[in-house]
């Protein structure tokens, strides 16, 4: 009993660290966003703020054309979980259910393409666009993101663990394979799919570098590139940043807590233990 005690006690006490570690940049960059500039700047700093005010968010609001870069970033964040959460399932299901000649072969080059950085593929990728006549478009932000190694990967994993008893039962009624797709596959998929929507939108809604390439002129930026103007001044404005990243934040924090659910069963079933 003793040493059962001392095991969770210790358990307890560093999952506390842990929490703590997590959560301490959060708490501090949402206290800090609700500080003037002056005390974020003071030394020693002040953990609670000793003057609360809003004027940074007002003040952000002014400085940045913030609302239509949130409308940017939700359009291209929902239209890039969209194409994933179809292209990736499709692809996912010829993988895990269809038998063809190279399939192996096919879905080992997906791997390869999981472990080739980003950045490799930004310069073809912005060619191809350009050329496209896509640039500075929200077209050209969002077309190299619809479907991605990572949502083929983790479709086929979890499609490939579903009965082939039930797709072989729809073939037999005379089901052909987009309605078995649609009416048998896609409806298990729901704890795969509210995980890989959750990675795609927080890939998409974070994502600068790539929306800053592409796009060039203020109606076009996404809230990241929109952000990165009070970088561009000689003094960087420290409340205004918190205040432009707890914006960023919140949306990501509210999905996840109505899909946290999901989000844990698909991780546990979808090969990405």
């Amino acid at each position: 009993m003793r040493r059962t005690r001392g095991q969770k006690l210790i358990t307890y006490l560093g999952l506390s660290v842990g929490l703590l570690l997590v959560v301490g940049p959060f708490l501090w960059a949402g206290l800090s966003s609700v500080k003037p500039e002056a005390e974020i700047r003071r030394d020693p700093p002040t953990f609670w703020p000793e003057t609360f005010t809003l004027d940074n968010y007002t003040e952000l609001l002014h400085r940045v054309h913030l609302g239509q870069a949130f409308v940017n970033s939700v359009v291209v964040a929902l239209v890039i979980v969209a194409g994933n959460l179809l292209f990736s399932s499709m692809v996912g299901y010829g993988f895990a259910k269809l038998r063809f000649r190279g399939r192996n072969a096919v879905f080992g080059l997906v791997l390869v393409q999981m472990a080739v950085p980003a950045i490799v593929l930004m310069i073809p990728q912005f060619v191809l666009i350009a050329k496209l006549g896509m640039v500075n478009t929200f077209l050209g932000i969002i077309l190299p993101g619809l479907i991605t190694p990572l949502g083929v990967f983790m479709m086929r994993q979890f499609i490939a663990e579903l009965p082939d008893e039930l797709i072989h039962a729809a073939r037999v009624d005379g089901a052909g394979e987009f309605r078995i797709f649609a009416r048998i596959v896609l409806p298990l998929c729901r704890p795969a799919l509210a995980t890989l929507g959750l990675i795609t939108f927080l890939g998409a809604w974070n994502n600068f570098l790539w929306p800053a390439v592409v796009a060039q002129s203020e109606d076009v930026y996404t809230l990241p590139v929109a952000l990165n103007i009070l970088n561009s001044h000689e003094t960087t404005h420290y409340n205004l940043l918190v205040a432009g990243a707890m914006i960023v934040v919140a949306p990501i924090l509210v999905l996840f807590v109505f899909l946290q659910r999901f989000f844990i069963q698909g991780i546990a079933t979808s090969g990405l233990k």
